[in-house]
């Protein structure tokens, strides 16, 4: 049996794709929904309350989708399917991906974002546990998520006949030659393979018992700048090779 909730949020996900976020009113969701307003305020505190739910009721298929994708042994590949699913969810649901991504609020995270960012971020702990990433978790996560919103809000812009299929593949395989390396460290030598030695031993550190919890931190921000190093050293201005190049501390 349909709730009273569900019946707004389905009402006003309608409204949404008929007309985009303008669409969506106290008036014209109490209209649809065939409730009075102050219920909405009551289920869900104010509109953007509200429109955080119906972000998250569209992102359920995707979500299901990303989380239902088959693990296979190669954690990169499973990350470039990860990308593929993201792209086509925005391409087919245009209205609540801008809903979702397209303004931000400094700050703040809706539920649906922060599924979708768990999710990724578990993906690129695979790769650091296998030895292939080049970069702290972090740093690769918020990266590769900047780059898929960034190019699926370009794609959602463009007329469907002026879309390069070819454009996402290309971002795709820029950002994975970024963050990821071929094969895992082998301990050759060189930034990326202390890097990527460095991401595995961080991806583990949850599981280590040997460790206080002081201990435990104290090596994860070290392996989290040692696993940045394969790429910080040559961001920095020259005379400066010794500084640490996260802003204020964060480590990404």
């Amino acid at each position: 049996m349909t709730t009273t909730r569900e019946k707004i949020v389905e009402a006003a996900a309608a409204l949404l794709n008929e007309g985009g976020r303008e669409a969506i009113s106290t008036r014209a969701v109490s209209a649809a929904a065939g409730v009075q307003a102050p219920t909405i305020y009551r289920l869900f505190g104010d509109k953007q309350g509200l429109l955080d739910a119906v972000a998250s009721h569209g992102f359920v298929s995707y979500l299901g989708g990303k989380m239902g994708l088959p693990e296979t042994g190669d954690p990169v590949e499973d990350l470039r399917r990860g990308w593929d699913l993201h792209v086509a969810f925005g391409l087919e649901h245009p209205a609540v991906y801008t809903l979702i991504y397209g303004e931000p609020r400094p700050g703040v995270e809706s539920p649906a974002a922060r599924a979708a960012a768990e999710v990724l971020a578990g993906q690129v702990k695979r790769i650091a546990a296998a030895g292939r990433l080049r970069v702290s978790e972090e740093r690769a996560a918020h990266l590769i998520h900047a780059a898929g919103c960034g190019m699926t809000l370009t794609l959602i812009a463009l007329p469907p006949e002026a879309r390069d299929p070819a454009l996402s593949a290309l971002a795709r395989e820029s950002i994975i030659a970024a963050v990821t390396s071929e094969r895992a460290a082998d301990g050759g030598g060189g930034d990326a393979s202390l890097a990527g030695a460095a991401g595995a031993l961080r991806a583990a550190l949850p599981g280590v018992t040997a460790l206080t919890g002081a201990e435990r931190a104290l090596l994860d921000e070290w392996l989290t700048r040692l696993a940045d190093s394969g790429h910080s050293a040559d961001a920095q201005p020259a005379g400066h090779a010794g500084t640490d190049p996260r802003p204020h501390g964060r480590t990404f």
